[in-house]
């Protein structure tokens, strides 16, 4: 990763030499200048990674550069920076002298962050590195965003998505090999396409192929191609798609499917880094990074035989696990009105919306089929619900078998895990039963034969709260 490019506008040429020298020493590269035309006119021959200004300048204010800097303009009306724009450029400003009026002025401009000098060197580096770091997140953030286009599964901001989408970023500046794992719908092949589109591939070819979607004897000639003739109906050469993905990015679902002796030879190209069509004789090189995605327990696969353990180490370079939506429940509001707006644009019902009590009902459902799940149900309602209000009752009757409404009884659906339905029933158990006390966490508890803090706890867990004049301090 090139060394983040800063520039230091102060008056006093004895602070800028000292903080050139500290943050040279810390791996930065680092301009000064000391005032504002001097700064604008470096403004103008590059881009920075960030800026700190101080306040009072000799020929002119800190604060008004960074207007300016904000509005795309510099005090004689130019562009400050080629190759990146002055309204993006991360800002600290710094100050001896200013006022609170100053410091709120500065930071409704967007600066990060305002320090008052005579500063320390420590917390000066401190606040760089963490304007550099928060920078770097919220590019990262709307790469993925671009990347994953308006599908939207990957929306959220609970910590289980922030810590994913941050894996995301890291894995796709390496060229090693990711293993995406998780529940089916949760999003693993949005993932892999966003590796590949962050990536310095992401001018290359991204091929897919899924392994469990293919009869064993036709997954080698799809991998690697085949010669005319190589078998019945191969009548003209074909490309594999090793072949086709070289330069870019080869995704491969549902990679523990895959049968044991094609395990072997994937684990020889991605070894050799060449292949071999089916019928021909000759090698031929390739460079492609792979990313494989599966919902299966790999370890568990591998200890019983399943799976070739030096395959899943070759794949397993980089792990990326996705989150359950379960296991995010305060992103299901907010993916639930980011699918409610695809759909109503797509069915020509811009009006519709669900009400809070149809939120909550959408949080306190298990998501057996994830994200994925998530979205057909909130395009069913769209379509179905002949109101323009979607209400709580309209998605409880939406729900598989109507689960929202049915109590703890009926909850068993074939294939879905035994701790999810579990889960559910006890959700269904104790929204009931705070509905039914009028949210109070004590008579529920009562009623139940529970402790108090079990209560809390269990709840906590499973995203429900009672009366919010109850404190939960017990628990």
């Amino acid at each position: 990763m090139p060394r983040a490019h800063l520039l230091f506008v102060d008056d006093e040429p004895s602070i800028l030499t000292t903080l050139q020298k500290a943050l040279s020493l810390e791996g930065y590269a680092v301009d000064v200048a000391g005032g504002v035309k001097i700064a604008e006119e470096k403004l103008r021959k590059r881009s920075y990674d960030l800026c700190v200004f101080d306040v009072q300048l000799p020929d002119g204010d800190g604060v008004e550069l960074l207007q300016r800097m904000r509005a795309g303009k510099d005090s004689a009306g130019g562009a400050p920076a080629r190759g990146q724009s002055g309204a993006d450029t991360p800002v600290i400003m710094m100050s001896g002298h200013a006022t609170i009026d100053t410091a709120v002025r500065a930071v409704r401009l967007g600066a990060l962050n305002f320090l008052e000098k005579p500063l320390n060197t420590d917390a000066l580096l401190i606040a760089v590195d963490t304007a550099l770091r928060l920078t770097q997140a919220e590019a990262e953030a709307r790469d993925l965003r671009r990347a994953t286009g308006a599908s939207g599964e990957l929306v959220g901001d609970s910590p289980a998505m922030t810590k994913l989408v941050e894996q995301i970023g890291r894995a796709a500046k390496s060229a090693a090999s990711v293993l995406v794992t998780g529940e089916r719908g949760t999003g693993k092949e949005l993932v892999a396409r966003a590796i590949h589109a962050m990536s310095p591939r992401a001018k290359g070819p991204l091929e897919k192929l899924n392994c469990a979607a293919l009869p064993s004897e036709l997954i080698e000639s799809e991998l690697f191609g085949h010669e005319a003739g190589a078998f019945t109906g191969a009548t003209k050469q074909r490309r594999g798609k090793f072949e086709r993905a070289s330069g870019g990015t080869l995704f491969l679902d549902e990679v523990g499917d895959m049968p044991l002796p094609m395990q072997a030879k994937l684990l020889r190209v991605l070894q050799e880094r060449e292949i071999e069509r089916v019928g021909g004789s000759e090698t031929i090189r390739v460079d492609v990074r792979v990313v494989a995605a599966t919902n299966r327990d790999l370890v568990a696969a591998c200890e019983s035989g399943a799976f070739r353990p030096d395959l899943y180490d070759r794949l397993n370079v980089l792990p990326l696990a996705i989150p359950p939506l379960r296991a995010r429940r305060e992103d299901v509001p907010v993916l639930a009105k980011h699918f409610l707006a695809l759909a109503a644009a797509s069915n020509d019902r811009r009006d519709v919306r669900l009400e809070d009590g149809a939120l909550s009902v959408l949080a306190s459902y298990a998501w057996p089929g994830n994200v994925r799940e998530l979205r057909n149900v909130i395009e069913r309602l769209v379509i179905l619900t002949p109101d323009d209000v979607i209400r709580a009752d309209d998605v409880r009757n939406c729900l598989p078998g109507g689960s929202g409404a049915r109590g703890a009884a009926g909850l068993y659906r074939a294939g879905v895990p035994f701790r999810v339905l579990v889960e559910e029933a006890e959700r269904v158990v104790l929204q009931e039963a705070l509905a039914h006390h009028g949210g109070q966490m004590a008579a529920t508890a009562r009623a139940l034969d529970l402790e108090r803090s079990h209560l809390y706890k269990k709840a906590r867990a499973l995203g429900l709260r009672g009366d919010k004049g109850e404190s939960d301090d017990e628990a």
